[in-house]
Formats: structure tokens, sequence, C-alpha cells
């Protein structure tokens, strides 16, 4: 059956592959699916959380094509979806991102045609580049004429926008969805995800995936290397009763694990789409036989080739450690086993 011609290129954001992954754990009697949302055009998740957003608030007239300045905070997914969402519609996007955004990022942004305001210094109390980034995100509000900020990390559109995420999951196995493990960093997959699961009564278990070192459920903030899951600050959107389970993943698993997806699965996975795979070797002896897993993959590799896939930075921050992914069979690495 032939596709239908879509209207432009945001009709292309949803409606993602759902995938099979058969070597991914292969000695346990559970399934195991990946939700692809590298598959939407501006590559990422974040391209649903950007356009349910903005959408809205063009439907209703306070986002004018022509006058309207869009202001968000964001170096990384949630950004670049932005920009393509102001770019079609014709509105200026300015973007305030920090010194650790990546060059490829700031490239992609360029590309767009969004203007980019680098925040270089974290914030004079909490030292979090985040604080610094919210507070020059309300100095541009507060003097840009049509100025309007999303406001990711708060705003009710975010999650909205994640219960067709989960409706396309759940229609896709029939209603059979037992885990689903969801990367939080806003909180906006997820709360979207299990309020969907709530509405319609579906007996499934949600895994929070939190980053070692995020401060999401409590732990006191640290370095992380690998962005895209975590935070610094919990975000308003936080619901801890969302979730049923939540299981924190280091950077190395995180590496270990996207290193393990190209080995057996051939994907190339992102950061956060790692650390879900990790999550769920973390958990899996305890996952009942016959179960239906679903692993939400938010991004895909091509934008961590310079870290995640290069074995000179890998080197540099872990030392050689190729034998983890490199010297086990398919499935659950053992050495995975003992790196965490």
């Amino acid at each position: 059956m032939s596709r239908p011609v879509l209207k432009g290129i945001l009709d292309a954001i949803g409606n993602t592959p759902l995938v099979e992954l058969g070597n991914i754990a292969p000695e346990f009697g559970f399934r195991v699916f990946a939700k692809m949302e590298k598959f939407n055009p501006g590559g990422s998740i974040k391209d649903r959380s950007a356009l349910g957003m903005l959408l809205e608030r063009i439907r209703d007239g306070r986002l004018v094509p022509g006058r309207s300045v869009v202001v968000e905070s964001s170096s990384g997914n949630l950004a670049i979806g932005t920009a393509q969402i102001c770019r079609y519609f014709g509105i200026e996007f300015i973007c305030v991102v920090d010194a650790k955004t990546t060059r490829q990022n700031l490239a992609l942004l360029g590309a767009y045609g969004a203007r980019v305001e680098v925040v270089r210094t974290p914030h004079p109390e909490s030292g979090e580049y985040l604080d610094a980034r919210l507070d020059r995100v309300r100095e541009l509000v507060a003097t840009v004429p049509g100025a309007y900020w999303p406001n990711q990390y708060g705003n009710p559109l975010n999650p909205r926008a994640h219960r067709e995420t989960m409706r396309e999951i759940a229609e896709a196995l029939d209603g059979r969805v037992d885990y689903l493990f969801s990367p939080v960093s806003t909180f906006g997959t997820l709360r979207g995800c299990a309020e969907y699961i709530a509405q319609h009564s579906l007996d499934t278990t949600v895994v929070a995936v939190d980053a070692v070192g995020s401060a999401i459920f409590g732990q006191p903030p640290a370095r992380r290397l690998i962005p895209g899951h975590g935070a610094s600050l919990a975000p308003a959107l936080l619901d801890p009763a969302c979730a049923d389970e939540v299981v924190h993943v280091d950077d190395l698993e995180c590496v270990v694990a996207c290193r393990q997806l190209v080995r057996t699965e051939g994907i190339l996975a992102g950061g956060s789409s790692g650390a879900a795979a990790a999550a769920l070797w973390k958990i899996a002896e305890r996952i009942p036989d016959g179960s239906n897993c679903v692993l939400v993959f938010p991004d895909g590799g091509d934008r961590y080739v310079d870290t995640i896939y290069s074995d000179d930075w890998v080197g540099e921050h872990f030392g050689e450690v190729s034998h983890l992914w490199k010297s086990t069979p398919a499935g659950v690495p053992s050495a995975l086993a003992a790196a965490i």
C-alpha cells in the first residue's frame, strides 16, 4: 500500500516506527520494541513537543507569523525541532544555548535561520548553566516585542503531545504494553504517556530512565557528559507518581549500550536511547516471560558521532573500555553487568 502524500513537512511529525529488537535480550522470555523517534523530520521526539506547544498558539492567535518571536532555552533537540517549525511558519526564533552546545547543533540552528544567544557563564548562585539560560530567556521575553516563551519545562502542551506517542505504541501492540521505558528530561514524554495509560486503563509499568547526576528524582546534581536525559533542576512538569519505577543510568552505561545496539541491532542510537536499553538490562531478570517491553528511543546517534561513537572521546573520558562491547555476545552484555 502506498503512503499518502503529506501536505507539508510538519505532517511527517509522529507515526514513527515501532521496531522489534530481536537481539537485545535473546536469553529472556519477553519481547522488546523500540519507538524510533529519530524518524521525525527534525530527527527527534522533541519535534512532537515543539509542534504541540507552537501550533496551538498559532491557532489561537497568540503566535502571529511575521510579528511574533519565539524565545526558548535549549541546546539540543528541542531547539532544532522548534527552529524547523518556526522556519516553516515564518516566525523568528531566538534560541538561548550555553557553552556546552555542540558545534553540530549550532550549525543546524544556523541552517534553519535561528538567532542563537550563547550563555557562557553558569548561574552565580547555583553554578548551573540551565539557571543562567532561563534568566536570559526571561530578560528577552521582557524586552523583545511579540516574544512568546513556550517553556518546555512547564508547559502542559508538552506532555499533551506525547499522549499521541503512547497511543501509537498501544495501538501497534493491541493494548499489550507491559513495560514502558521512557528517558526523562523535561518530563514531557513520560508524563504524556502516563496520562494516556491512566486514561485508557492500560496495565503498563512505567519505568523512568534518569541519568546518574540528574536532580529530577532528588539526587544531588553532578557532572554529566551525555545530554538528552536527566536535568540539573527538577522540571515543573515533574509528577513522580507518573513513574512506577526509576532506573538511573550513568554515562559509561549509555556508551556501552549504544555501542551494543549498533553491534547487535544495527541501530545507531542517541545517548538517551542507549540509556533506555541499559535500564532494560538492569531490571531484565525481574520482567516476566511473555511481557511486551517498549523502549522510547528519543533520537538517533548521528549527533553523537563526536562523543559516544568516537573512540578518542570515549578513551579520554573512560579509558580503554572497548572490551565492554567487543567481546560479548548478542543480548545483555556480561561486561555491562560489571560496569554497573
